[in-house]
């Protein structure tokens, strides 16, 4: 049994559709968020960063209780405990690796900023808000060549595309025009129907 410490925004996503995707079973420990849970003592215990997602994996290394932060750390564990869209193949390791990287370093936080500054600032502050807008349409850019011709950003479905995808289903709030990358369009539209992700993204909290 894993205890999944979530709240549904995109990072609390990405595990649960990895959970899911990889057949776990799993509970789930709502954190809100909106009224400071994330600063609770018990809850700072499993993840310092006072951030979600954290879990707790009841059936760790050697038979023993590990807990887990940081969405990007979680999904290399689950990869790594279950053998499933997380090769072992160094090259193709390699691949899955620098996009989920690429999500951890730029499209998730560029992404959280933009929704910021465009979304929930109490001020709008121009500069900050093209900053973060311009930064995001050129990471959908980068992100819209990377498939073209293929399904998934290191060719098969893996724990890369679980970080990525959930920042895409808030593209109304990134003031994007997901027409404008065709090709991520037909993948957030390709992800969004598989079974697994869709039970993933119904988690009630």
């Amino acid at each position: 049994m894993i205890d999944l410490y979530y709240w549904g925004t995109p990072n609390g996503h990405k595990i649960s559709i990895a959970l899911e995707e990889m057949g776990l079973e799993y509970q789930v420990f709502p954190i809100n968020i909106l009224e400071n849970d994330q600063f609770q003592p018990d809850f700072l215990r499993i993840s310092p960063n006072n951030k979600i997602p954290a879990i707790v994996d009841q059936d760790g290394p050697k038979g023993e209780a590990i807990s887990v932060f940081e969405s990007g750390a979680i999904l290399q564990y689950l990869g790594r405990k279950t053998g499933q869209f997380y090769p072992s193949d160094e090259q193709s390791r390699v691949e899955v690796e620098q996009w989920l990287m690429w999500q951890m370093g730029g499209f998730g936080p560029m992404l959280g900023q933009n929704h910021h500054f465009s979304k929930f600032a109490p001020e709008r502050i121009a500069y900050a808000t093209e900053r973060y807008v311009n930064e995001t349409k050129r990471l959908y850019a980068v992100l819209d060549n990377q498939l073209f011709g293929q399904n998934y950003v290191a060719g098969e479905y893996s724990i890369a595309d679980m970080a990525i995808f959930p920042w895409i289903l808030r593209y109304e709030w990134q003031q994007i025009d997901i027409n404008d990358y065709p090709n991520v369009k037909a993948y957030m539209e390709r992800i969004q129907a598989r079974p697994a992700v869709q039970r993933a993204l119904a988690v009630k909290v």
